[in-house]
């Protein structure tokens, strides 16, 4: 009898087993770099995803880590990730590891298109769906309004618009009132990288010493006329436009959020101007993807769709700070800096003649060397008033060799290239 029991008992325990197992297996693992911190992470379990129709497992991982986890269930061809959350240059770096999403019933139709087509990587298939988005913006103090061009749209600006609108400004008021985060600790070289040369150029990389590009520099040159002296200084932008010494400015919207927060009535957010090529802006995106070994591709897309509804939307964005992918009215019991950041972003990211410009990927530890180059052509033209074809031509020399160096393929807005992105 003892036997039998025991036997009877060993049966059981494996029933256990593997109805745990079961039950485990049917838990999804959204596998993310984001919401990182340990409070970010758990108000994505608890606020973001409670409303799911099932069970998530949200792990969260240091980029480290988060790739030998991938890179290890790739290798062995099957795997428990159901969904990958990372930044695009993650998923730019790894493209023929995700499944096209457009043929699984991906609900995607409330995404902004242009984002939506950055998730292409340049094939033609899905491979990510943004899910969330950071990025840079324009503010002003409600006191540079009355100086704005005659017939200009706040959110349909040109850089001749902004360039006139400064002019007035510093003609009305005895100086100049235009701020640029000049600093050490300023992002100048993603303005540059990702705003006003891929407007006049379409690109980043590729169209570097271009006469459009040398244009580029000449109307930032005529800009700086009506910027503030001590934006050298200048490494957050929220601080003079509080004290006054500027009422209009550029920076990321991190670096805006104390102007809106501490008085909400007396700036306005709005998207950066277009040049020629179009309104480009650079946009910090994190998208959801399917690995080709998930377990279950049909569950995935169920969560990703869950993650794409507007409720939850808001909810990551309370929860981490990052804003939505699409268009949304949000609550009025926001912070006054996201309240005045999302309808900007989302005129910016919306617009007819939108132009992401994606953060630099493939450059490894050539990173800031590839920054210095916009800085130091910035110091040059800008600060020191050298001639600007002569300075296009030495500092694409010195683009391309760190180009060819770290073998880094084209990234939008530049065309998909075979091999280093080319430096004409």
């Amino acid at each position: 009898m003892r036997t039998i029991r025991h036997r009877l008992a060993g049966a059981a325990l494996a029933t256990a087993v593997l109805v745990g197992g079961g039950a485990w297996a049917q838990s999804l693992l959204f596998w993310s770099t984001q919401a990182n911190p340990v409070e970010e992470a758990q108000a994505m379990r608890d606020q973001v995803l409670a409303g799911f129709d099932g069970d998530v497992d949200y792990q969260s991982s240091d980029p480290g880590p988060f790739l030998t986890r991938i890179q290890a269930e790739l290798k062995a061809g099957k795997g428990t990730i159901a969904v990958v959350g990372t930044l695009h240059g993650d998923f730019a770096a790894m493209p023929d590891d995700f499944v096209d999403l457009g043929g699984l019933g991906l609900a995607a139709d409330a995404v902004l298109p242009p984002l939506l087509e950055v998730g292409q990587l340049g094939t033609g298939e899905q491979k990510y769906v943004p899910w969330m988005q950071a990025t840079y913006l324009m503010a002003a103090s409600k006191q540079a309004l009355e100086y704005l061009p005659e017939g200009a749209d706040l959110n349909a600006l040109t850089y001749d618009q902004l360039i006139e609108w400064a002019r007035t400004m510093a003609e009305a008021t005895g100086g100049p009132k235009f701020g640029f985060p000049a600093g050490p600790e300023g992002l100048k070289h993603r303005f540059f990288q990702g705003y006003l040369l891929p407007a006049y150029t379409g690109s980043m990389v590729t169209e570097f010493r271009s006469d459009a590009a040398a244009e580029a520099w000449g109307k930032f040159k005529e800009l700086w006329q009506y910027t503030s002296p001590a934006s050298p200084s200048y490494n957050f932008m929220q601080e003079p436009l509080l004290t006054g010494d500027v009422w209009l400015a550029f920076d990321h919207t991190a670096r805006l959020a104390e102007a809106f927060n501490q008085r909400p009535d007396d700036f306005v957010a709005f998207p950066a101007p277009a040049g020629p090529a179009g309104r480009a802006f650079m946009p910090v995106i994190a998208g959801m993807g399917v690995l080709r070994t998930a377990p279950d591709p049909a569950a995935s897309i169920k969560l990703i769709n869950y993650m794409l509804q507007p409720d939850t939307q808001i909810a990551t964005l309370r929860a981490t700070n990052f804003y939505p992918v699409m268009e949304l009215e949000l609550p009025e019991d926001m912070p006054a800096s996201v309240r005045a950041s999302g309808p900007a972003i989302s005129a910016m990211t919306g617009a007819p003649d939108a132009l992401p410009a994606l953060l630099p990927v493939g450059l490894g530890d050539l990173g800031g060397q590839f920054n210095q180059i916009y800085i130091d052509t910035f110091e040059r033209v800008i600060l020191a008033n050298q001639d600007i074809r002569q300075v296009l031509d030495s500092q694409a020399e010195e683009l391309r060799r760190i180009i060819d160096e770290a073998r880094a393929p084209c990234w939008a807005p530049d065309a998909p290239s075979e091999g280093p992105c080319p430096v004409n």
